[in-house]
């Protein structure tokens, strides 16, 4: 089967062809800057990328390219050759526990969510509604980012303010990233030989999320009612004290969503380096001595140190990995680590040698960092969101 995978942005669309069950990627791609100035998009086949500048006003302008692509490529001879399309969703609410099909009820569930990711859902709703007119027989599927952790319980998702907030609004935890959480999942059971696995996750890039995964299910994680909590990350500012904002715009005379812009764009690794939301470039800004650079690393180090700690204490020490995956977690070997030196304490144990191997840019892109004296040990393992996404919706189609 040729299944599609989808991701749409608010200004852009990331898509996948892969064959399953064999899981060879036949082609990948990824539209940006849709409804502005100087769009253009990425394709990439047997690891050779081509890039094509073009007016791209709508989502709709994206995926009539895209088609046009699988022609040109070869990819396909017919859009019927096209079995399934898999659509990643940031929110599914309490609503979606699993990924489901998609009808015209499922829509209309997703649009309460508009409210909840304004960037987010009505672009991929938009994108959805783009498909089904180009390819109105093919079967698709919503694949949820929050599905993955409504398995947590009410001591774990309920924030301490009015009961009645959670039961009117639903302000409560959800949790993102699922998709990425549930594959490591996947791939560590195998790896390790049994369904109930007790792993924390370090799902750690632009953005970040830890995932506390018990018995194989996820029980905690540290992204809440919306992706800018839990940890700081790119330009997202994490966990504050929410008077800052009144605060703030009091002392400026900005408006909430002036804030909110700020707390979730200019935050972060961003905000306090001064300097860039790329660790990258945080890396480069330590080695010319800037303080900023320093200041911003370590801070984010910490946040991610004191979760995994919290997660050790929560599965009672009865841990069977520690994963760091994600673009942050499987290439920066320096910040992995300072983060396993700081886990001393729990008698994690890092092999310097192996963990400078790993990164995806060499040749060995996953393993163990750890030495065999350590108490948990600790891997480096290449998420792969596009093809939890392709096997979701190959299980619900065929």
């Amino acid at each position: 089967m040729k299944i599609l995978t989808v991701n749409a942005g608010s200004s852009s669309l990331k898509f996948n062809c892969i064959e399953l069950p064999s899981e060879e990627e036949l082609i990948s791609g990824y539209f940006e800057r849709i409804g502005m100035d100087g769009s253009f998009y990425n394709i990439k086949i047997n690891g050779k990328k081509t890039k094509t500048e073009v007016e791209l006003k709508n989502h709709n302008e994206a995926v009539k390219c895209l088609n046009e692509e699988l022609f040109k490529n070869n990819i396909i001879t017919s859009l019927e050759e096209i079995d399934g399309i898999g659509h990643r969703l940031v929110y599914g609410g309490e609503k979606f526990k699993d990924s489901v099909l998609i009808t015209e009820e499922v829509l209309k569930e997703c649009e309460v969510f508009n409210e909840l990711a304004p960037l987010h859902n009505p672009a991929m709703l938009s994108c959805i509604k783009a498909f089904q007119s180009e390819l109105p027989n093919t079967p698709m599927v919503a694949v949820f980012d929050t599905s993955f952790h409504q398995t947590m319980d009410e001591l774990a998702f309920l924030y301490p303010v009015p009961y009645e907030w959670y039961q009117k609004y639903q302000v409560r935890k959800y949790g993102f990233h699922g998709t990425s959480h549930k594959f490591i999942t996947k791939t560590m059971q195998k790896m390790l030989g049994k369904e109930e696995i007790n792993i924390i996750n370090c799902h750690i890039g632009s953005g970040a999320s830890l995932c506390c995964i018990k018995n194989g299910k996820s029980i905690d994680t540290t992204m809440g009612f919306s992706p800018n909590s839990g940890l700081m990350m790119g330009t997202r500012c994490g966990d504050i004290d929410h008077k800052i904002i009144s605060y703030i715009m009091k002392k400026e005379g900005k408006t909430i969503e002036e804030v909110e812009n700020i707390l979730n764009k200019e935050s972060g690794l961003l905000g306090i380096s001064l300097k860039s939301s790329d660790h990258r470039d945080i890396e480069e800004g330590m080695n010319s001595q800037d303080e900023k650079c320093f200041l911003a690393n370590n801070m984010y180090i910490d946040r991610i140190v004191g979760y995994i700690a919290k997660y050790f204490i929560k599965l009672e020490g009865k841990v069977d990995a520690l994963v760091f995956t994600a673009g942050l977690g499987e290439n920066a070997r320096e910040f992995r680590e300072e983060i396993v030196e700081k886990l001393s304490a729990l008698n994690i144990d890092l092999d310097k040698e192996e963990n400078m191997k790993i990164a995806g840019y060499l040749e060995k892109q996953e393993g163990i960092i750890s030495t065999p004296e350590s108490k948990i040990p600790v891997y480096v393992i290449p998420t792969n969101e596009e093809l939890m996404i392709a096997l979701d919706t190959y299980n619900l189609i065929k």
